[in-house]
């Protein structure tokens, strides 16, 4: 065994870990999936390592979809037990999430790695600007008990959410706020929400990776074997502390902690295009 190329994995193995503590805790607050910390974490981990830059991008987004399955269930039971999910609203999303999702997905191979980036920064400002200056809900707030602007939204989501790498809870969290909806249940909702386009998402990005060059070792598609086991156990573990702080917190504070994180990381992902 060459013990200089195991030592060399050290770094990696315990950044993976530390990014599952904090996603983990972000997808139980914020309901989030924990995305918006995985694809920028993974993406760096991997650059440092060596790999090519045109598969890194898709490699983390693909593999965060992947995450987001066990954290996005630990975070829902979460908040299920304290009545923040609405039943009805999840199987209304459900259909068109998956289908927006896979079909992303299915496009991801499309889209070179800054493409990807940009659209991650791109979307991460508006929401965090809509989170602050709440233009959705003047705009589609008057359509709340339409069911097929639900489902026109759900497709959107899930698309966008498979590009982005997230389990949709930036995207989905404000939408479900303009529908009437209280911050706690749509962060609640979100959460569950966010396993399905995990699952869709995770299944496009394995298909479309198939026999991708340059791939880093034990990945399957654009998911990667090694950070899916390390961020994916860690993440589902600290998954209901986040919860458990989101019902801590006023919901005024909660939308604030949201909009500084998502400008935080929008800032980070253009910041790579730049330095390309």
């Amino acid at each position: 065994m060459d013990w200089g190329v195991v030592a060399g994995y050290w770094p990696f193995v315990v950044g993976m870990l530390v990014t599952g503590l904090v996603s983990g805790v972000a997808a139980g607050l914020l309901g989030i999936g924990g995305g918006a910390v995985i694809v920028p974490a993974l993406g760096n981990a991997l650059l440092l390592m060596g790999y090519d830059a045109e598969v890194v991008q898709h490699v983390a987004v693909g593999t965060s979809l992947a995450i987001i399955i066990p954290t996005g269930v630990m975070s829902a039971r979460a908040h299920h037990r304290r009545g923040a999910l609405d039943l009805g609203v999840l199987k209304l999303w459900a259909p068109l999430i998956v289908a927006g999702t896979f079909v992303g997905g299915l496009m991801a191979g499309w889209y070179s790695g800054d493409v990807l980036r940009i659209v991650f920064a791109a979307m991460a400002f508006l929401i965090a600007a809509n989170i602050v200056f709440g233009f959705q809900t003047r705009l589609m707030g008057h359509l709340r008990g339409s069911a097929a602007t639900h489902r026109v939204s759900a497709f959107v989501v899930g698309y966008l959410s498979s590009l982005m790498g997230i389990g949709g809870g930036s995207l989905t969290v404000p939408t479900l706020v303009a529908f009437g909806q209280t911050m706690h249940k749509a962060v609640g909702t979100s959460a569950a929400i966010g396993v399905v386009i995990a699952l869709s998402g995770t299944a496009g990005f394995l298909i479309s990776g198939w026999g991708a060059a340059n791939l880093p070792p034990l990945s399957l598609g654009y998911i990667n074997l090694v950070a899916l086991v390390l961020v994916g156990a860690m993440a589902a573990i600290c998954a209901p502390l986040g919860a458990a702080l989101a019902h801590r917190l006023e919901q005024k504070t909660l939308k604030y902690v949201f909009a500084i994180f998502l400008v935080a990381v929008g800032l980070n992902m253009l910041w790579k295009v730049v330095l390309g």
